[in-house]
């Protein structure tokens, strides 16, 4: 069963609320993880909305040449993992009395794999601006406007489509 308790119910003080609330079992907990460009957050809440713990984890982003932007998919899965372990030690919250976890993530990185889901090369992530070529003839073959119609954006050099080519 999960309480409902407020903060007032553990007497108000921020200190005496976070001892008490790790000591009890009823307390249920969610994790929100960013895996972002330059780093994974991750972020363990209480069902108040109040942070308990949190952790953040930095990677770096390759740019071999000018207009290129790439990152290691396994930097991402790496620091997901470091950062969900982290934020549980930190809290001292048992994996049982985490009810949810909810990922977000950058877009259009394309991160290509074998036929036995091993990551092929670093990915090609959002911002990387090398298919203005591609871009250039989606729109030419297609027509930007039916692009348009059918996706309801323009081809852009982020898409993935367009890394594909």
């Amino acid at each position: 069963m999960i309480s409902r308790s407020s903060s007032s119910d553990f007497g108000g003080d921020k200190a005496e609320v976070s001892r008490k609330m790790k000591r009890n079992d009823f307390m249920a907990y969610v994790i929100g993880v960013d895996c972002g460009t330059s780093g994974t957050k991750t972020v363990l809440f209480d069902e108040s909305g109040s942070v308990i713990a949190s952790k953040t984890i930095e990677y770096p982003m390759y740019q071999p040449k000018n207009g290129y932007a790439e990152q290691e998919p396994g930097d991402w899965a790496n620091a997901m993992i470091n950062t969900i372990k982290a934020v549980m030690v930190q809290s001292g919250v048992k994996k049982e009395d985490v009810k949810g976890i909810g990922i977000s993530g950058q877009m259009h990185g394309l991160v290509m794999l074998d036929k036995d889901n091993n990551v092929l090369r670093r990915s090609i992530i959002w911002c990387d601006q090398r298919t203005a070529a591609e871009v250039e003839e989606m729109n030419r073959i297609a027509g930007r406007d039916k692009l348009v119609e059918i996706t309801a954006n323009p081809a852009l050099t982020g898409w993935t489509a367009a890394k594909i080519l």
